[in-house]
């Protein structure tokens, strides 16, 4: 048959929803950013009121910025370039609808139930069970769409933005899938299958890689495709393009355990995490310095086009970001970094610079072409970039001055080491009061420049005609066929040689004497036969991958055990050993269904936001707090409670410190206790009465997640939370407080007064000696 020519048409549609979409979530993201920044300094902010307190609303701001606007952006370019890069419409209209409606009804679940604290508890995963499957539907649904997409392409070779694309879809579907693995208990309630240290390492293997495989690797993919077309040039380098993909997706995955350095987490793996992070160095400015260095030649255009001034600085921004990571993962720095405000500085560095900027640059690229009209105004967009920059460089230079002051402030001790120099934590939180009021007002300019743009999006679509974009193509009659099997994917020389690298590192890196030693050896003959080998087949080689890129099956294949390898060694051995019969010297006591009630009410509220439950092996938390934390002291915890920022003191032996007419006093009016806090009041708490009805199914589940309860019957459960708020409620009585017993505040009360509680373990047995 002779070649003809066809024409098709690009489902443009749903790139403009996603584009909307990206406007309207933006601005709510940020303007409850702002609204819970004032709120820090302003408690009559939270105006006593539940479904408007911090503890609440920074779980809706996070996922409202993560899921919300950076989600329906990265749909827009992904679902925008795809098209143009493999020369196919989307697969199917129908699943791109589905898509887009489904996103936009789960943001709105989220919207409605993190306010009213329908919550899991652990960041950026809050979302409840129901919402989770929903989630993951959609999910599938894009992943349906993508790859059916990519099965009909007339480019036989995959561009190396869909290599990131490839990249987001597996790994996030792994890490949300495993993170959200849960038992309900209820219609809105359930509890995660993980515990304790297993759960804090899933959870930050989840939250880091979060960062890594929905915040970075597709809008580096959309950076490899909108920068070179925004700057009409090429990308600078392809050969390291393939560096900075496979680097960067394995790499990457092994860095979560660096949130929890110098905690209960096994030293193994923080030398594991830390020494990736460390890593991450390399691949992250090799994709920075490629997306610069493609602007060679064009320099002179950003005087002038506001896109690429955007581009360039999101660039710029993301560079620093990943700078900044690795240093705060070095055991040193995040002894000083670490639950400060320099963490906030450092993601706020990230979320506004790199995926904010680079949002904007696409949707001013982007509306002319969408809408046939071109951009109201210049000079507003030149207004935005400027305001933004100025409101970003407040924000993290406030957060940076905050949190060194507040880790210094902390961390100090006299007399030797032996004494705390500031004993009171809200010294601290006093000293470093103006610099939380610049964020306020560098998040309010960031805030500003974004209704800059939604006003000039807004004129822009004013009388404008939506258009779908076309291209011409020639059918041709089918190409020899190149299929790649699994034997050709897996078994050649530049895979094998990466697995034995990693398993001998792994070896060197986690083993003990002999098995380190071996791994050591192991890896450096691997490394010297490489590069050896390096000149003779380095054609072979490049002939492999070339034909790889034109089989999207064995890429992705690859791709998924690139990034699965770290979590398995990570993960698998931790939840193997985490047994009681594994703890160092004491472990948890299980919690009293009414201590239980209360530990629910603590997540509820969002308290983890700002109170950690996790003494570091460092000598100013121990001075501060009492003995460091063990492994077994959080090992019923479903969900784990460590916590990423203090605002305010650690409460992880808060039990018994106080007695409970003050955690009363603390809850009903925080100033009335310490004076100068700024923690919400929780009036609600001494109003509204405990809901037991619950209670029987979820110490079921707990049961079967290895809580050791007894087989206790519905009226043993009500029994025993009776008898233990009464006996709260007659001390208090006696304290001249009186509380009724049915009330909230008394399971609160509960569980608070038992952190901390736990009993002995002997010691194991040392191993008999072998003859």
């Amino acid at each position: 048959m002779p070649a003809q020519k066809i024409t098709i048409e690009y489902n443009d549609k749903v790139v403009r929803q996603f584009l909307l979409a990206t406007v309207l979530w933006g601005a709510v993201g940020m303007l409850v950013g702002v609204l819970i920044a004032s709120q820090l300094n302003f408690f009559q902010l939270n105006f006593s009121t539940a479904w408007l307190t911090f503890g609440r609303l920074r779980p809706l701001h996070t996922n409202a910025v993560i899921f919300a606007f950076v989600g329906n952006m990265m749909f827009a370019g992904i679902y925008y370039s795809t098209q143009r890069l493999v020369k196919a419409r989307l697969a199917s209209d129908f699943l791109s609808q589905v898509h887009f409606w489904g996103w936009q009804l789960i943001i709105v679940a989220a919207a409605i139930t993190l306010p009213l604290g329908l919550t899991r508890g652990k960041e950026y995963a809050e979302l409840i069970w129901p919402i989770n499957l929903a989630v993951v539907l959609i999910w599938v649904v894009f992943a349906v769409n993508f790859f059916w997409t990519l099965a009909r392409r007339r480019e036989p070779a995959l561009y190396v933005a869909i290599w990131f694309y490839i990249a987001t879809i597996i790994t996030v579907a792994m890490l949300y899938i495993v993170n959200h693995l849960s038992i309900p208990t209820s219609l809105l309630h359930s509890y995660g299958v993980f515990g304790g240290v297993q759960d804090g390492l899933v959870q930050w293997w989840y939250g880091h890689n979060a960062v890594a495989f929905f915040l970075t690797t597709p809008i580096l993919g959309i950076m490899y495709y909108f920068l070179p077309k925004a700057a009409g040039r090429p990308v600078y380098s392809y050969r390291l393009s393939v560096v900075h993909f496979w680097s960067l997706v394995f790499v990457y995955i092994w860095a979560g355990p660096h949130h929890l350095l110098n905690t209960a987490l096994p030293g193994w793996l923080q030398n594991l995490g830390m020494t990736f992070s460390l890593m991450l160095w390399a691949p992250s400015w090799g994709g920075m310095l490629n997306g610069l260095l493609t602007l060679r030649g064009a320099w002179d255009k950003l005087r002038t086009d506001p896109v690429l001034k955007f581009f360039a600085a999101g660039v710029t921004f993301y560079g620093m970001a990943t700078f900044e990571g690795p240093l705060l993962s070095i055991k040193s720095v995040n002894a000083l970094g670490h639950y400060t405000d320099w963490i906030i500085g450092h993601v706020h560095a990230g979320a506004l610079g790199w995926n904010g900027f680079m949002a904007a640059g696409m949707i001013y690229w982007l509306l002319p072409r969408l809408w046939n009209k071109p951009l109201h105004s210049t000079s507003l967009a030149n207004l935005h970039f400027w305001i933004g920059t100025v409101g970003i460089l407040l924000y993290v230079a406030a957060m940076w001055t905050s949190g060194i002051t507040q880790g210094l402030m902390l961390n100090a001790t006299t007399e030797g080491g032996t004494v705390l120099a500031y004993p009171n934590f809200l010294d601290t939180l006093n000293t470093i009061r103006p610099m939380m009021l610049m964020r306020v007002i560098g998040g309010g300019l960031y805030l500003t420049g974004w209704i800059v743009l939604a006003y000039n999006v807004v004129r822009t679509l004013s009388g404008a005609q939506a258009v779908n974009g076309t291209i011409e193509v020639v059918e041709e009659a089918p190409a020899p066929e190149t299929k790649m099997g699994l034997a050709e994917t897996f078994l050649n020389a530049p895979t094998l040689f990466c697995v034995l690298s990693v398993g001998f590192g792994t070896m060197w890196m986690v083993g003990a004497d002999l098995v380190s030693t071996a791994g050591l050896v192991g890896l450096v003959v691997s490394l010297v036969a490489l590069y050896a080998l390096i000149p003779s087949r380095h054609e072979l080689w490049n002939g492999w991958y070339e034909k790889l890129l034109l089989n999207a099956l064995p890429f992705t294949l690859l791709t998924f055990v690139a990034v699965a390898a770290g979590g398995l060694i990570q993960i698998v051995p931790t939840v193997l050993a985490q047994k009681a019969q594994n703890v160092e010297d004491r472990i948890q006591v299980p919690y009293t269904p009414l201590e239980l009630a209360g530990r629910d009410i603590y997540v509820r509220e969002g308290c983890y936001n700002c109170h950690s439950q996790m003494i570091r092996t460092l000598v100013p938390d121990v001075l501060r707090y009492g003995p460091y934390s063990r492994l077994g002291e959080s090992i019923y915890d479903h969900p784990f409670q460590w916590g990423s920022k203090r605002t305010g003191p650690d409460l992880a032996r808060v039990g018994g410190k106080y007695p409970d007419v003050w955690h009363i006093r603390h809850m009903e009016n925080p100033r009335s206790i310490s004076v100068g806090s700024n923690m919400p009041n929780y009036p609600w708490l001494l109003a509204n009465n405990l809901d037991v009805s619950t209670l029987p199914a979820k110490i079921r589940v707990q049961r079967m997640l290895g809580v050791p309860y007894p087989a206790w019957s519905a009226q043993d459960i009500f029994d025993s939370v009776g008898a233990q708020s009464r006996t709260i409620s007659r001390d208090l009585r006696l304290a001249g407080a009186y509380v009724a017993p049915e009330k909230e505040v008394i399971a609160l009360v509960a569980y608070l007064q038992t952190l901390g509680k736990s009993v002995p373990v002997a010691p194991k047995p040392a191993p008999a000696a072998t003859r």
